[in-house]
């Protein structure tokens, strides 16, 4: 049987497929968003207090790194393979190079389900993956040729002041500061419910995804083999990394499964701003309607059996 949460997003992308009338209200799903993100930011702030900043900050400035280096090698690929212009090229890859905490929470359930323990610090891994991606994208599409008058202030706050990064990163620094005992008059609800709210979100998410797939074009073939071949070989990249820094399993198939993912919240917001020229739905198309679902579905298993192969 698939995780509850599983479940529940393929019956939001059933419905959204057959055209039923079921929706989630906009102020729920707002709601669902904020707590989602809070929750997994006081995680990874649970873990830098348990296990110290300078014990989990060389595996951080690791991963950033590797963040920076993602769409670094998505941008050839891109461009010749893909064959999308300089901006096209640069937005995707800020999309895949970045992450997405949806498919994170999806593959901490996965492993919860199973009883696989895993590394608290992964929390901090999707701060540290989430920023470099998208300024070298941008990097990227200005040594393309595209439009040459970046307002680096501008895209700094988009990024910076961006409801995703304020609620992880405040909630790893509430979660660092106060701890377990401090946190425990509101635990109940940001870690006890924790699966009950991504089950409703991830039924947004389904709708979402059947309404993007809906509309999907056929001359967007190249695209979609993109999206479904890259999660998988990012994946797999991920995995000498986790085997370098020691990571369990469980730990080894979340950093596969945020390798794989893609972002559909802070990397659209961030490129609009950057390279407006760039086609961002097309983009947020591949990593909503294809990657997401792809992950989500059978993904996170690929990946876990993946590394029991070669891990």
């Amino acid at each position: 049987m698939p995780d509850p949460v599983i479940a529940v997003f393929a019956l939001g992308l059933f419905a959204g497929l057959i055209r039923s009338d079921l929706k989630v209200p906009q102020g729920t799903y707002d709601t669902l968003t904020i707590l989602l993100l809070f929750a997994l930011g006081m995680k990874g702030g649970l873990a830098i207090r348990e296990q110290g900043l300078l014990n989990v900050l060389p595996q951080a400035l690791t991963i950033a790194l590797l963040g920076a280096l993602i769409p670094l090698v998505l941008f050839p690929v891109l461009r010749k393979l893909v064959r999308l212009n300089s901006a096209d090229s640069a937005a995707m890859a800020a999309h895949y190079g970045s992450v997405s905490v949806g498919t994170f929470a999806v593959g901490m359930a996965y492993l919860e389900h199973r009883l696989i323990s895993y590394e608290p610090q992964l929390t901090l891994f999707v701060v540290m993956l989430e920023m470099p991606a998208i300024g070298v994208a941008i990097l990227l599409s200005r040594m393309g040729g595209a439009n040459q008058g970046t307002r680096w202030g501008q895209i700094l706050h988009e990024v910076f002041a961006s409801r995703g990064m304020v609620l992880l990163g405040g909630g790893l620094l509430i979660g660092s500061l106060y701890g377990k005992d401090g946190l425990g008059t509101i635990a109940p609800l940001f870690m006890q419910l924790f699966h009950g709210l991504l089950a409703l979100f991830l039924l947004e998410m389904g709708l979402c995804a059947a309404n993007f797939l809906r509309h999907w074009e056929r001359s967007n073939s190249r695209v979609l083999i993109f999206a479904l071949c890259a999660p998988p070989l990012l994946a797999i990249s991920a995995i000498p990394v986790a085997n370098l820094m020691g990571l369990s399993e469980g730990g080894s198939v979340l950093l596969m499964t945020l390798f794989a993912s893609a972002s559909y919240i802070a990397a659209p917001a961030a490129m609009r701003q950057a390279v407006p020229e760039a086609n961002t739905g097309m983009a947020i198309s591949a990593a909503l309607a294809i990657t997401f679902p792809f992950n989500t579905l059978i993904g996170i298993g690929i990946y876990h059996q993946v590394w029991q192969w070669l891990g």
